[in-house]
């Protein structure tokens, strides 16, 4: 394979992916790659990514050149195409649960990187949200206050976090009125 056909945003993506493995790990998270090239290109693409980002990619990388799995996936871009007349893969993001069920999909078109900053963000909101009767609003980051889940009653709210342990934001539409559940409450976490 011609090192004109690695495809560079990938490049740049997998160093910072390799560059932070251990935010991963510390995260029991594994990771692993899915490329469009075979086995033997990725000798040498791995030699350029650790060149241009500092990143050594020691995680699984799959190799599909075919693009028979990325099809069944349904991650093909149509509109952008290699030197083969192939469609590139869009970069999808998968984070999946224990059980191996997807709990996050983030897909971004061929032309834009992924933000690692938002992937392991997310990775920390759904990691905390699992544990708990908890969900995340927007921009959360943790340490930060996050959102006592719907479903929970006031009285069980009370239960799990304790009477003083969140707050009920008070909003127009409830004004007035006495409730079994108030809908937007914060907890610490």
């Amino acid at each position: 394979m011609h090192p004109g056909d690695f495809t560079p945003v990938c490049t740049t993506e997998l160093g910072a992916a390799a560059n932070r493995q251990e935010e991963f790990a510390k995260r029991n998270t594994k990771l692993c790659g899915f490329s469009c090239n075979d086995q033997s290109s990725h000798v040498s693409w791995i030699q350029d990514i650790k060149a241009v980002t500092g990143g050594s990619v020691d995680f699984p990388l799959f190799c599909d050149p075919n693009r028979d799995n990325a099809a069944k996936l349904g991650i093909l871009d149509e509109s952008n195409k290699d030197a083969k007349g192939l469609p590139l893969t869009v970069r999808s993001v998968f984070i999946l649960k224990p059980d191996k069920t997807i709990a996050l999909m983030m897909t971004y078109p061929a032309s834009t990187g992924r933000n690692f900053d938002e992937i392991i963000r997310v990775l920390d909101s759904l990691q905390l949200t699992s544990s708990k009767a908890l969900a995340t609003p927007v921009d959360w980051k943790v340490g930060e206050e996050a959102i006592v889940n719907f479903p929970l009653s006031n009285k069980q709210a009370d239960e799990k976090f304790g009477k003083d342990g969140y707050r009920i934001v008070e909003v127009p539409s409830e004004a007035g009125k006495v409730l079994e559940k108030n809908y937007l409450r914060y907890a610490n976490t």
